[in-house]
């Protein structure tokens, strides 16, 4: 048995998971507290671990990307959520996409069998006054907990809202109608794509914006991340406005015209079978029926099954840069951390890396030591120092991009060339750091609750 000090970790979804793998892995004790399948969401469909509610949630795998550079830097870092994301990963050209099913189900087996963890299904209504404390409960955190949390941070908690695509049974896919491509022939042909001529997409366009959406009940007014805007939103922008987002045809040729099409809707593959597709850039909070009508009227779609229709859920997060260090430790309280979409970071990438940076400042804690951040020309760094250092009066959730990065210190103005400069300092960053000693050592036996 690992002796105390004990770790409690709330919340059993990406951030959770991976700080209770980097506290256990460093023999540290954890109570991992999971309100699923006691208390259920509107989103969530099982009660495993680390459930995503997209196949692409972790986004691009090149170092050219942002978001390649913080999973190579969590890889080094022996993060499970990317670990296991790497061996269930489906086709998806250069973007690391999953098998949800498998993947949950992986995490939860690996997490159950940690030595020292000892998981508790039920709900936290409150912060708990353990010494040593992770809030890693995302973004459909209970009511009460969510209360609780903004009576500690003494401000009127923030919240945006998030909406999630419909995938798509594959057999209902007319082949006949659609064609493989990725955009620019980047990669593999991993996407199909549903062409639409000018008249087509002007019909689509007419429907969509007379379409009846959900009612969002408990705010009166909506706030929606910018990168993740329902399907619906972008096209009150302007008629022209989704040819330039989700439906752009720019990079793709349709082989039965050997022309770019109008505009295309393109569908990616959601699961390690290829039976199930998902509708890239498709978030939506249209009644379930007006996406079943409007959505049928896309090129191959017209006989469409749903597995799942899109939604729209509320995302609840802290006004970080008031309340948290860049160890995403509260500022007023040493030895409560706070990670995932909560914490204030945005995506599931982010949400994981969180998740590791307070297990490891936790596990610092845990052993009398004073938790450091990392360095800010890392990735994790310098999503910490987004947290902690940003203006707090107006302050909005992030993806990692290179923009949080510090300048180089000789400028290059090609850009691909500067964004693999940065990566490439960021991961020498990470080497040196990592040579410190992080009390790193790996679980073995698993304590049953």
């Amino acid at each position: 048995m690992i002796s105390a000090p004990r770790v409690t970790v709330v919340g059993g979804g990406l951030a959770g998971s991976e700080a209770t793998w980097q506290l256990a892995k460093r023999g540290v004790g954890v109570d991992l507290y999971e309100m699923r399948p006691v208390l259920k969401t509107p989103v969530h469909q099982t009660s495993d671990f680390a459930e995503l509610v997209c196949s692409n949630s972790l986004r691009g795998n090149d170092l050219d990307q942002a978001a390649g550079v913080l999973k190579e830097e969590m890889r080094r870092l022996d993060s499970i959520i990317i670990r296991v994301a790497d061996e269930v990963r489906v086709p998806a050209g250069s973007a690391l996409a999953v098998d949800r099913g498998i993947f949950a189900q992986r995490i939860t087996e690996e997490i159950t069998r940690l030595s020292g963890v000892v998981i508790h299904r039920e709900e936290c209504r409150s912060i708990p006054q353990a010494p040593l404390t992770i809030v890693a409960t995302g973004p459909l955190t209970s009511d009460s907990l969510a209360q609780d949390i903004a009576r500690f941070v003494g401000d009127t908690h923030l919240h945006f809202y998030d909406a999630v695509s419909p995938v798509i049974e594959a057999e209902s896919i007319d082949m006949n109608k659609v064609f493989r491509a990725s955009r620019y022939q980047k990669g593999t042909d991993d996407y199909l794509n549903c062409p639409m001529e000018e008249a087509e997409y002007r019909a689509f366009f007419t429907a969509l914006m007379a379409a009846e959406c959900s009612e969002v009940k408990d705010f009166e007014k909506e706030f929606f991340f910018e990168g993740c805007l329902p399907i619906e939103v972008i096209a009150s922008r302007g008629p022209e406005t989704m040819r330039f987002g989700p439906m752009k045809p720019v990079g793709l040729l349709d082989p039965s015209t050997g022309r770019r099409p109008f505009a295309v809707v393109q569908l990616r593959q959601d699961n390690l079978a290829a039976s199930h597709f998902s509708m890239v850039g498709f978030q939506t909070h249209l009644k379930w029926p007006e996406q079943k009508r409007i959505f049928r009227m896309i090129p191959g779609l017209e006989n469409a099954e749903f597995v799942r229709f899109g939604m729209i859920h509320r995302n609840t997060f802290i006004n970080s840069p008031k309340a948290l260090e860049a160890t995403f430790e509260a500022r007023v309280r040493p030895g409560l951390f706070f990670a995932g979409q909560m914490s204030g970071v945005e995506g599931y990438v982010e949400s994981a890396a969180s998740g590791l940076l307070a297990g490891i400042a936790a596990a610092a804690r845990a052993r009398g030591a004073q938790p450091q951040p990392f360095p800010v020309e890392t990735a994790m760094g310098a999503l910490g120092r987004y947290i902690s250092g940003s203006d707090p009066k107006h302050y909005q959730p992030t993806n990692i991009v290179f923009g949080l990065f510090p300048d180089l210190a000789e400028p290059i103005r090609d850009k691909r060339h500067r964004r693999r400069a940065i990566s490439e300092r960021a991961l020498l960053s990470l080497a040196d750091f990592m040579s410190r000693d992080f009390g790193a050592k790996e679980a073995t036996q698993p304590v049953v609750a």
